[in-house]
Protein backbone atom coordinates (compact mmCIF):
# COMPACT_ATOMS: atom_id res chain seq x y z
CA UNK A 1 0.00 0.00 0.00
CA UNK A 2 1.37 3.40 -0.97
CA UNK A 3 2.15 5.77 1.88
CA UNK A 4 0.67 9.20 1.29
CA UNK A 5 2.79 12.31 1.72
CA UNK A 6 1.55 15.85 2.27
CA UNK A 7 2.04 17.94 -0.86
CA UNK A 8 2.00 21.57 -1.96
CA UNK A 9 0.42 22.59 -5.29
CA UNK A 10 2.63 24.14 -7.96
CA UNK A 11 1.31 26.70 -10.40
CA UNK A 12 2.12 24.25 -13.22
CA UNK A 13 -0.63 21.96 -11.95
CA UNK A 14 1.68 19.44 -10.29
CA UNK A 15 1.83 18.76 -6.58
CA UNK A 16 5.20 18.52 -4.86
CA UNK A 17 5.87 16.61 -1.62
CA UNK A 18 6.76 18.78 1.38
CA UNK A 19 9.59 16.48 2.48
CA UNK A 20 12.28 15.12 0.19
CA UNK A 21 15.61 13.35 -0.04
CA UNK A 22 18.71 15.44 -0.76
CA UNK A 23 21.68 13.90 -2.57
CA UNK A 24 24.51 16.41 -2.22
CA UNK A 25 27.87 14.60 -1.79
CA UNK A 26 26.39 11.34 -3.03
CA UNK A 27 28.06 9.55 -5.93
CA UNK A 28 31.52 10.76 -4.92
CA UNK A 29 32.84 7.57 -3.34
CA UNK A 30 32.19 4.19 -4.93
CA UNK A 31 32.52 2.44 -1.57
CA UNK A 32 29.45 4.34 -0.33
CA UNK A 33 27.33 3.71 -3.42
CA UNK A 34 25.28 0.74 -2.24
CA UNK A 35 24.54 2.38 1.12
CA UNK A 36 23.40 5.52 -0.68
CA UNK A 37 21.13 3.51 -2.99
CA UNK A 38 19.65 1.61 -0.04
CA UNK A 39 19.02 4.84 1.85
CA UNK A 40 17.17 6.43 -1.08
CA UNK A 41 15.13 3.30 -1.65
CA UNK A 42 14.27 3.19 2.04
CA UNK A 43 13.03 6.77 1.82
CA UNK A 44 10.90 5.94 -1.21
CA UNK A 45 9.41 3.00 0.69
CA UNK A 46 8.47 5.42 3.48
CA UNK A 47 6.62 7.59 1.00
CA UNK A 48 9.34 10.24 0.63
CA UNK A 49 9.02 10.39 -3.12
CA UNK A 50 10.78 13.72 -3.76
CA UNK A 51 14.46 13.28 -4.68
CA UNK A 52 16.60 16.36 -5.26
CA UNK A 53 19.84 16.09 -7.22
CA UNK A 54 22.00 18.09 -9.66
CA UNK A 55 24.54 17.62 -12.41
CA UNK A 56 27.03 19.28 -10.04
CA UNK A 57 26.69 16.64 -7.33
CA UNK A 58 29.58 14.28 -7.85
CA UNK A 59 29.78 15.64 -11.42
CA UNK A 60 26.84 13.47 -12.36
CA UNK A 61 27.66 10.71 -9.87
CA UNK A 62 24.70 11.51 -7.64
CA UNK A 63 22.33 11.27 -10.60
CA UNK A 64 23.71 7.81 -11.37
CA UNK A 65 23.09 6.75 -7.75
CA UNK A 66 19.54 8.08 -7.98
CA UNK A 67 19.00 6.15 -11.22
CA UNK A 68 19.71 2.87 -9.46
CA UNK A 69 17.56 3.79 -6.48
CA UNK A 70 14.49 4.78 -8.48
CA UNK A 71 14.70 2.09 -11.17
CA UNK A 72 11.77 0.10 -9.74
CA UNK A 73 9.95 3.22 -8.54
CA UNK A 74 10.24 5.89 -11.26
CA UNK A 75 6.50 6.46 -11.55
CA UNK A 76 6.31 7.00 -7.79
CA UNK A 77 9.23 9.45 -7.63
CA UNK A 78 9.17 13.23 -7.96
CA UNK A 79 12.57 13.86 -9.51
CA UNK A 80 14.38 17.21 -9.37
CA UNK A 81 17.72 18.08 -10.97
CA UNK A 82 19.65 21.27 -11.64
CA UNK A 83 21.75 22.74 -14.42
CA UNK A 84 25.09 24.47 -13.84
CA UNK A 85 25.04 28.24 -14.62
CA UNK A 86 27.79 27.77 -17.22
CA UNK A 87 25.54 25.25 -18.98
CA UNK A 88 22.51 27.55 -18.93
CA UNK A 89 22.60 28.89 -22.49
CA UNK A 90 19.84 27.72 -24.83
CA UNK A 91 21.76 24.89 -26.51
CA UNK A 92 23.87 23.91 -23.51
CA UNK A 93 20.91 23.74 -21.13
CA UNK A 94 19.06 21.39 -23.43
CA UNK A 95 22.18 19.24 -23.82
CA UNK A 96 22.81 19.29 -20.04
CA UNK A 97 19.25 18.18 -19.35
CA UNK A 98 19.57 15.35 -21.84
CA UNK A 99 22.81 14.20 -20.15
CA UNK A 100 21.04 14.27 -16.77
CA UNK A 101 18.19 12.22 -18.20
CA UNK A 102 20.65 9.63 -19.53
CA UNK A 103 22.42 9.40 -16.17
CA UNK A 104 19.09 9.15 -14.36
CA UNK A 105 17.84 6.57 -16.89
CA UNK A 106 14.52 8.33 -17.29
CA UNK A 107 12.84 10.23 -20.09
CA UNK A 108 11.59 13.16 -18.01
CA UNK A 109 12.26 15.27 -14.92
CA UNK A 110 9.42 16.45 -12.72
CA UNK A 111 11.30 19.68 -12.02
CA UNK A 112 14.43 21.27 -13.49
CA UNK A 113 16.21 24.19 -11.81
CA UNK A 114 18.91 26.70 -12.69
CA UNK A 115 21.36 25.97 -9.86
CA UNK A 116 22.36 29.59 -9.33
CA UNK A 117 22.52 32.71 -11.43
CA UNK A 118 25.52 33.09 -13.71
CA UNK A 119 26.52 35.35 -16.58
CA UNK A 120 24.30 33.78 -19.26
CA UNK A 121 21.15 35.86 -19.92
CA UNK A 122 18.14 34.47 -18.09
CA UNK A 123 16.10 34.79 -21.28
CA UNK A 124 18.21 32.05 -22.88
CA UNK A 125 17.77 29.72 -19.93
CA UNK A 126 14.02 30.28 -19.82
CA UNK A 127 13.76 29.63 -23.55
CA UNK A 128 15.62 26.34 -23.11
CA UNK A 129 13.37 25.38 -20.19
CA UNK A 130 10.30 26.13 -22.29
CA UNK A 131 11.62 23.97 -25.12
CA UNK A 132 12.36 21.12 -22.69
CA UNK A 133 8.91 21.44 -21.15
CA UNK A 134 7.14 21.47 -24.51
CA UNK A 135 9.04 18.36 -25.57
CA UNK A 136 8.02 16.53 -22.39
CA UNK A 137 11.56 16.25 -21.01
CA UNK A 138 10.70 18.36 -17.97
CA UNK A 139 7.31 18.93 -16.39
CA UNK A 140 8.09 22.15 -14.53
CA UNK A 141 11.02 24.48 -14.06
CA UNK A 142 12.38 26.85 -11.47
CA UNK A 143 15.47 28.45 -10.01
CA UNK A 144 17.80 28.08 -7.05
CA UNK A 145 19.74 30.59 -4.95
CA UNK A 146 17.82 33.58 -6.35
CA UNK A 147 17.29 36.54 -4.02
CA UNK A 148 14.20 38.75 -4.07
CA UNK A 149 15.70 41.14 -6.61
CA UNK A 150 16.58 38.24 -8.93
CA UNK A 151 13.05 36.86 -8.57
CA UNK A 152 11.45 40.21 -9.35
CA UNK A 153 13.63 40.51 -12.45
CA UNK A 154 13.13 37.00 -13.79
CA UNK A 155 9.39 37.05 -13.20
CA UNK A 156 9.06 39.96 -15.65
CA UNK A 157 10.80 38.08 -18.46
CA UNK A 158 9.02 36.07 -21.12
CA UNK A 159 8.29 32.65 -19.63
CA UNK A 160 9.48 33.85 -16.20
CA UNK A 161 6.03 33.59 -14.69
CA UNK A 162 6.14 29.82 -15.33
CA UNK A 163 8.82 29.44 -12.63
CA UNK A 164 7.27 27.28 -9.92
CA UNK A 165 9.85 27.32 -7.10
CA UNK A 166 13.10 28.76 -5.76
CA UNK A 167 15.47 26.47 -3.85
CA UNK A 168 17.43 28.37 -1.21
CA UNK A 169 19.34 27.99 2.04
CA UNK A 170 16.80 28.22 4.86
CA UNK A 171 16.95 26.93 8.40
CA UNK A 172 16.72 28.22 11.96
CA UNK A 173 20.08 30.00 11.73
CA UNK A 174 19.51 31.31 8.18
CA UNK A 175 16.22 33.18 8.34
CA UNK A 176 17.10 36.17 6.17
CA UNK A 177 14.63 35.16 3.44
CA UNK A 178 11.76 35.83 5.84
CA UNK A 179 12.22 39.59 5.38
CA UNK A 180 11.53 39.80 1.67
CA UNK A 181 12.00 36.66 -0.44
CA UNK A 182 9.65 34.33 1.43
CA UNK A 183 6.76 36.86 1.49
CA UNK A 184 7.35 37.58 -2.22
CA UNK A 185 7.06 33.87 -3.03
CA UNK A 186 4.04 33.35 -0.80
CA UNK A 187 2.16 36.18 -2.49
CA UNK A 188 2.60 34.29 -5.77
CA UNK A 189 1.77 30.82 -4.41
CA UNK A 190 5.36 29.79 -5.09
CA UNK A 191 6.80 27.36 -2.53
CA UNK A 192 10.45 27.53 -1.63
CA UNK A 193 12.66 24.45 -1.27
CA UNK A 194 14.80 24.69 1.86
CA UNK A 195 18.21 23.06 1.57
CA UNK A 196 20.61 22.37 4.45
CA UNK A 197 17.82 22.33 7.05
CA UNK A 198 20.16 21.45 9.92
CA UNK A 199 23.02 23.70 8.75
CA UNK A 200 25.15 20.62 8.03
CA UNK A 201 24.78 19.69 11.71
CA UNK A 202 26.11 22.93 13.11
CA UNK A 203 22.89 24.13 14.71
CA UNK A 204 22.21 20.90 16.58
CA UNK A 205 24.22 21.92 19.66
CA UNK A 206 21.87 24.80 20.46
CA UNK A 207 20.53 24.39 24.00
CA UNK A 208 16.97 25.49 23.21
CA UNK A 209 16.80 23.00 20.36
CA UNK A 210 18.18 20.26 22.58
CA UNK A 211 15.72 21.08 25.37
CA UNK A 212 12.72 20.87 23.05
CA UNK A 213 14.05 17.65 21.54
CA UNK A 214 14.42 16.14 25.01
CA UNK A 215 10.87 17.17 25.95
CA UNK A 216 9.50 15.65 22.75
CA UNK A 217 11.72 12.56 23.00
CA UNK A 218 13.13 13.20 19.53
CA UNK A 219 16.43 14.46 18.10
CA UNK A 220 17.49 18.08 17.65
CA UNK A 221 17.57 17.48 13.90
CA UNK A 222 13.93 16.39 13.95
CA UNK A 223 12.93 19.58 15.78
CA UNK A 224 14.85 21.72 13.25
CA UNK A 225 13.16 19.95 10.33
CA UNK A 226 9.74 20.09 12.00
CA UNK A 227 10.16 23.85 12.48
CA UNK A 228 10.67 24.26 8.73
CA UNK A 229 7.69 22.03 7.99
CA UNK A 230 5.59 24.35 10.20
CA UNK A 231 6.38 27.26 7.86
CA UNK A 232 3.83 28.04 5.15
CA UNK A 233 4.86 27.12 1.61
CA UNK A 234 8.16 25.43 2.52
CA UNK A 235 9.52 22.14 1.17
CA UNK A 236 12.38 20.54 3.10
CA UNK A 237 15.09 18.40 1.47
CA UNK A 238 17.47 17.02 4.12
CA UNK A 239 20.28 14.89 2.79
CA UNK A 240 20.99 11.59 4.47
CA UNK A 241 22.63 8.40 3.35
CA UNK A 242 21.85 6.63 6.64
CA UNK A 243 18.61 4.72 7.02
CA UNK A 244 18.10 5.68 10.66
CA UNK A 245 18.34 9.36 9.79
CA UNK A 246 15.78 8.95 7.00
CA UNK A 247 13.44 7.27 9.51
CA UNK A 248 13.91 10.27 11.81
CA UNK A 249 13.37 12.76 8.98
CA UNK A 250 10.10 11.05 8.04
CA UNK A 251 8.97 11.08 11.67
CA UNK A 252 9.66 14.84 11.81
CA UNK A 253 6.75 15.29 9.41
CA UNK A 254 4.39 14.16 12.17
CA UNK A 255 6.09 16.15 14.94
CA UNK A 256 3.90 18.97 16.28
CA UNK A 257 5.57 21.90 17.98
CA UNK A 258 3.52 23.87 20.50
CA UNK A 259 3.13 27.64 20.32
CA UNK A 260 5.41 27.87 23.36
CA UNK A 261 8.08 25.78 21.64
CA UNK A 262 7.82 27.84 18.46
CA UNK A 263 8.17 31.03 20.52
CA UNK A 264 11.22 29.61 22.29
CA UNK A 265 12.81 28.85 18.91
CA UNK A 266 12.03 32.36 17.69
CA UNK A 267 13.80 33.73 20.76
CA UNK A 268 16.83 31.49 20.30
CA UNK A 269 16.93 32.05 16.53
CA UNK A 270 15.47 35.53 15.88
CA UNK A 271 13.82 36.38 12.60
CA UNK A 272 15.47 39.21 10.60
CA UNK A 273 14.78 42.86 11.43
CA UNK A 274 16.10 44.18 8.11
CA UNK A 275 16.88 43.05 4.59
CA UNK A 276 19.87 40.72 4.35
CA UNK A 277 21.91 39.36 1.42
CA UNK A 278 20.84 35.89 0.34
CA UNK A 279 23.07 33.30 1.97
CA UNK A 280 24.39 30.23 0.16
CA UNK A 281 26.37 27.11 1.02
Amino acid sequence: MAITMKTIPLTSGQSIPVLGLGTWRMGENSSHRQAEIRALQHGLNLGISLIDTAEMYGEGGAEEVVAEAIAPHRSNAFLVSKVYPHNASYKKAIAACERSLRRLKTDYLDLYLLHWRGSIPLTETLEAFQTLQQSGKIRSYGVSNFDSRDMAEVSELKDGKAIVTNQVLYNLTRRGIEWDLLPWCRQRSMPIMAYSPIEQGRLLQNRTLQKIAQQQNVTSAQVAIAWLLHQEGVIVIPKSSRIEHIDQNRAALDLRLSSEELTALDTAFPSPTQAMPLEML
